[in-house]
């Protein structure tokens, strides 16, 4: 306990400021992603081509193989490159803009996918009925679609909500902030406690919003399902 009290009495303003920025970062890059992902994806499942939805699929697709460091690295350079195209420094080449941008990149696949699979995946004999007893296309969607597919997009929000906490600690080399500097300044100076102080934070904040989204979804989801 004696140790416990001075290792937040040490380091407990540092790691509440930089949980702080962390919490920021991640809850605007998924408010971000879910934006652009979760209406992406329902206009691709409701698409009769199926060659717009595979294509549109695989473009996401291509960040994900990225490693997260590349992809923060990757997205300060095109920064750079639009500000020497345009011939003036438009965008912040470091800082929060080209980490949020990151965050929302990475965070977009598994969004995107469940929104598709799920949509997809809802019951033709049920569309039937629904048609049968009259709803147009916008009741089918919120009324019949949106919540079967519910659990597979909550998942997919989860999965991108956990990747996102954990690739918002690098984005602390490019000036953003967050649990990162405690990470990178410990391991910089094999200081454990601080290494401590930017790890254990994060896995709870990982936890914390997996718990809370989990809870989410069990209250969104009707009861009949």
């Amino acid at each position: 306990m004696i140790a416990a009290a001075g290792f937040f009495a040490d380091y407990g303003r540092d790691m509440l400021q930089s949980a702080c920025e962390h919490l920021v970062l991640t809850v605007i890059a998924m408010v971000v992603a879910c934006a652009i992902a979760i209406p992406l994806g329902i206009v691709l499942a409701r698409c009769r081509s199926r060659i717009i939805a595979n294509v549109a699929m695989g473009l996401v697709s291509i960040i994900q193989p990225i490693p997260s460091l590349a992809l923060v690295a990757l997205t300060v350079v095109l920064f750079y490159l639009i500000n020497e195209l345009l011939g003036a420094r438009v965008l912040a080449t470091l800082g929060t803009a080209p980490a949020l941008v990151a965050l929302v990149a990475y965070a977009l696949l598994p969004i995107l996918r469940n929104t598709y699979t799920g949509i997809r995946q809802v019951d033709p004999t049920v569309m039937e009925v629904a048609t049968g007893m009259g709803m147009t296309p916008r009741q089918m969607l919120f009324s019949v679609q949106l919540p079967l597919a519910l659990p597979i997009i909550m998942a997919g929000v989860r999965i991108s909500t956990v990747w996102t906490i954990g690739v918002a600690t690098l984005v602390s080399l490019v000036g953003a902030g967050g649990l990162g500097d405690l990470i990178f300044r410990g391991l910089s100076n094999y200081h454990v406690h601080l290494i401590l102080a930017g790890a254990a934070p994060a896995a709870a904040l990982a936890l914390a919003f997996d718990w809370l989204l989990a809870r989410l979804e069990k209250w969104l989801t009707p009861s009949g399902l």
